[in-house]
């Protein structure tokens, strides 16, 4: 079987692990977790990193800091993962879903204005497949309504919009390091938070409430209960694998780019055949390679072609269900103008196998028999 996923792994992860275990500390926020914000701040020019224990959970802690309360509301594509919408439903505020894109499947820039109300707090940019969102845009909307953009960039650590790295350009970045994403530690994340006037809090929030940030630091000579907080502290373990990654984040990002190329240039023909449309990538936008996808002419092609390519022996997989169509988004939310492109192009995407050290002739395999399925000659 060629798997659609295999979680990266350097081959250093356990001599770190190790290390870990050896410190005496495999709590949150040792060497290993200090290394790794480090190694984000610097690389990506972000003001600051904090880990997390999961994508998820930093996307909770940037609703909570964007200061949101109930009834306020947050705009939002329904095509992105259910972490998206349910971290602004942690703190009671309703969800506007917009349209997306056709050719990004990002949230779709030029509906956003219309779905602003005197209730409109923040906007969510998620840069699906790693391909950046029209930021500019949004940001100028952003700053003439007064709101919050975070940018949910589970999927785009590595990736930049006109040279600036994603999750660094609205008011804070949300990163995950899964097992199914380009750099992972099993379970985690990372907020980036992008004005310094929310340090304290972050960090306060992410302690359980307290200052013990400060204490470490010096700044205090006790820590103590001081606002409202969380555990969001993933352990030594989870940052010692995790920094094995980063030390390879080029080597593992340059092995995906070549496969995302083989795949695109070996794919071409059969889109300019009219068999299947290839993924796009906007000018001025870098990718990360997250993933490789094909749209099919409709569902019903898609699930034949899943079908068929699991009997060959490979994994492919559709992504989201709108989520405004889910049981959950209709008690949160409601879509906003007219669903255009969000289902019909949900319905005819696929993903394709895409992982570090996938091998060529997989990829050829793979390759091989989607010719066979369309019945193109090569």
């Amino acid at each position: 079987m060629i798997h659609f996923n295999v979680p990266p792994a350097t081959g250093d992860e356990l001599v770190y692990l190790e290390q870990a275990i050896q410190s005496g500390k495999i709590c949150g926020d040792g060497d290993f977790t200090r290394k790794c914000n480090s190694w984000m701040e610097r690389r990506f020019h972000a003001q600051k990193v904090l880990l997390t224990t999961s994508g998820t959970t930093a996307l909770d802690m940037a609703m909570i800091l964007c200061g949101l309360q109930p009834g306020d509301e947050v705009i939002l594509p329904s095509f992105t993962f259910s972490s998206t919408a349910t971290a602004a439903v942690l703190v009671g505020a309703k969800l506007v879903f917009v349209d997306v894109r056709p050719d990004t499947m990002n949230i779709d820039e030029t509906r956003i204005e219309q779905a602003i109300t005197d209730r409109t707090r923040v906007i969510v940019a998620m840069h699906y497949a790693g391909v950046a969102c029209e930021m500019d845009t949004i940001m100028d909307i952003a700053r003439r309504h007064n709101l919050k953009v975070v940018e949910d960039a589970a999927q785009a650590v590595m990736a930049t919009y006109k040279g600036r790295a994603l999750g660094t350009i609205g008011d804070f970045g949300c990163y995950s390091f899964h097992e199914t994403k380009n750099l992972s530690m099993g379970e985690g994340g990372a907020l980036v938070i992008n004005n310094s006037a929310y340090n304290e809090q972050a960090e306060i929030l992410r302690e359980k409430g307290t200052n013990r940030a400060k204490f470490f630091r010096g700044q205090v000579d006790k820590y103590t209960w001081v606002d409202f907080g969380d555990s969001y502290l993933p352990s030594e373990l989870n940052a010692a694998y995790l920094w094995a990654q980063l030390q390879k984040a080029d080597e593992i990002n340059d092995d995906r780019m070549r496969s995302w190329e083989i795949y695109r240039r070996e794919l071409e023909p059969l889109a300019q055949a009219g068999k299947v449309e290839l993924p796009v990538v906007p000018q001025g936008c870098v990718h990360n390679a997250h993933m490789f996808y094909l749209k099919c002419r409709d569902l019903e092609e898609r699930t034949a072609l899943i079908a068929y390519m699991k009997e060959q022996g490979i994994q492919l997989v559709f992504h989201y269900i709108p989520l405004h169509s889910s049981p959950a988004g209709w008690k949160f939310g409601r879509f906003d103008g007219q669903d255009l492109y969000t289902t019909a192009e949900s319905d005819r995407l696929v993903r394709l196998p895409m992982y570090y050290g996938l091998r060529p002739e997989d990829i050829e395999e793979v390759v091989h028999h989607l010719y066979a399925f369309y019945g193109v000659a090569r």
